[in-house]
């Protein structure tokens, strides 16, 4: 695995990386034009395939938020082109690592021990290498160990990062508005909770504890006394990261099997334990030899308060979805119907969401769902176009939405993504 020896940290440094990304993509702009003005009916893949590549470079070198960012957008493969979805998604699992030296230093500096005076044995190489930190393989008294050591820098440079990638968000979600900052503060804040290892060896012990009961799905154990604020040392756990298995197993009645392990597991952490793995990429997935989902890294965990998992939750019924007051009661304490909108403009939002909820609600009004129907998701892709060239949306004043939509927004798309890619249908309505 390729290996870097330093992490730009500073605000200048990092601003300076993107200026640089910037320049590469306005380069092969000019490429683009130049080439198609002698080929007028050249198309855009080769440029997002070269756009795509040069930006992946540029964050991968930073790391942290800014790559994070990337793989949130690679998620949803509504937002972006094929060549992005796919470049991005790497981010997920496979960026360059850091060196061994580097991880040394970070050993000594938070447990004040190097490796090899706590472990038995302790792979140089990282195994696997994300956005936030990377995943080195060791041993320790019989057991079989996964130790994660995040990248210097990240929780320091969180803010910095936001403020660089902001104007570009603003311009790619339509934001406006004097309000834009409670969405900011929400991905700041869990961001921030993301890069405390501490917290996140405490919710990974919570929820595996009471999700244990769920079928077909295991947890690592962990072992606070080998961690820190900066490194987590877990059980290993052997298996293929389900985008891998997606890919491989051919068994519909196995896939059926971790599918239905995934919405269990989903389910029961919104609607009992009012908190969420709002993380659902496959590199936080794997499947084991008997065919376990086996959930690995609990970092990113929504709180859903009330007076948001109410209203969002009784969208699902559609006895309120055709009572209009009752609709409209809940899109405003969604924060979707502003108190300053007009009469004409709630009636274009409503006509909206209404269409989207009905949409998006499917796999909860049936008792099963199958989520290998490539209509129901490119109908979902078609209305979010919709949404985006819709011109009398587009004038509304104002932003749409809780900041709790962000994550739980982003909980159900990766998960339906999740789903789509194990090609089932599972019970979803007990």
């Amino acid at each position: 695995m390729k290996t870097i020896q330093s992490i730009p940290t500073s605000k200048i440094e990092r601003a300076g990386q993107l200026v640089k990304t910037g320049l590469k993509v306005g380069g092969n702009y000019l490429a683009y034009y130049g080439e198609k003005i002698i080929h007028p009916s050249l198309n855009k893949d080769k440029l997002n395939e070269n756009n795509a590549s040069d930006i992946y470079d540029g964050l991968q070198n930073l790391k942290g938020s800014a790559l994070k960012v990337a793989q949130m957008l690679s998620m949803d493969k509504s937002i972006l082109p094929q060549a992005y979805v796919d470049k991005f998604s790497l981010s997920q699992f496979s960026v360059p690592a850091l060196s061994a030296p580097l991880v040394r230093k970070t050993f000594k500096k938070y447990l004040n021990a190097y490796p090899e005076e706590l472990f038995d044995t302790f792979s140089e190489d990282a195994i696997h290498a994300a956005s936030i930190g990377q995943v080195h393989k060791a041993t320790k008294d019989g057991l079989t160990l996964a130790v994660k050591i995040q990248y210097p820098g990240v929780a320091e440079s969180i803010s910095s990062d936001l403020a660089l990638v902001k104007p570009f968000a603003v311009r790619m979600f339509n934001m406006k508005g004097k309000d834009l900052d409670k969405y900011f503060i929400e991905v700041e804040q869990k961001l921030l909770e993301e890069t405390n290892y501490t917290l996140e060896i405490e919710q990974s012990m919570t929820i595996s504890e009471a999700c244990k009961h769920i079928p077909n799905i295991c947890f690592p154990k962990y072992y606070p006394t080998l961690s820190s604020s900066k490194i987590i040392c877990m059980e290993w756990m052997d298996g293929k990261h389900l985008s891998e298995y997606c890919a491989q197993e051919k068994d519909p009645e196995k896939r059926k099997n971790v599918a239905q392990a995934l919405w269990d597991f989903y389910m029961f952490q919104i609607h009992t334990l009012r908190a969420v793995h709002a993380d659902p990429h496959p590199g936080n997935f794997l499947v084991d030899s008997e065919n376990h989902l086996i959930a690995i890294d609990f970092g990113c965990i929504k709180t859903i308060p009330d007076n948001f998992y109410f209203p969002y939750f009784d969208l699902i019924d559609t006895e309120i979805l055709e009572n209009e007051a009752a609709f409209e009661e809940r899109l405003i304490a969604l924060e979707i119907i502003r108190p300053d909108d007009t009469e004409a403009g709630i009636q274009e939002i409503k006509a909206f969401f209404h269409d989207l909820l009905c949409l998006f609600t499917k796999p909860f009004q049936e008792k099963t769902f199958d989520f290998a129907n490539d209509t129901f998701f490119a109908e979902i892709a078609h209305l979010g176009e919709s949404f985006t060239n819709n011109e009398n949306l587009k004038k509304l004043n104002g932003n749409r939405g809780s900041e709790h939509f962000l994550y739980i927004n982003r909980t159900f798309f990766g998960l339906y993504n999740l789903l789509h890619d194990l090609k089932a249908e599972i019970v979803t309505k007990q």
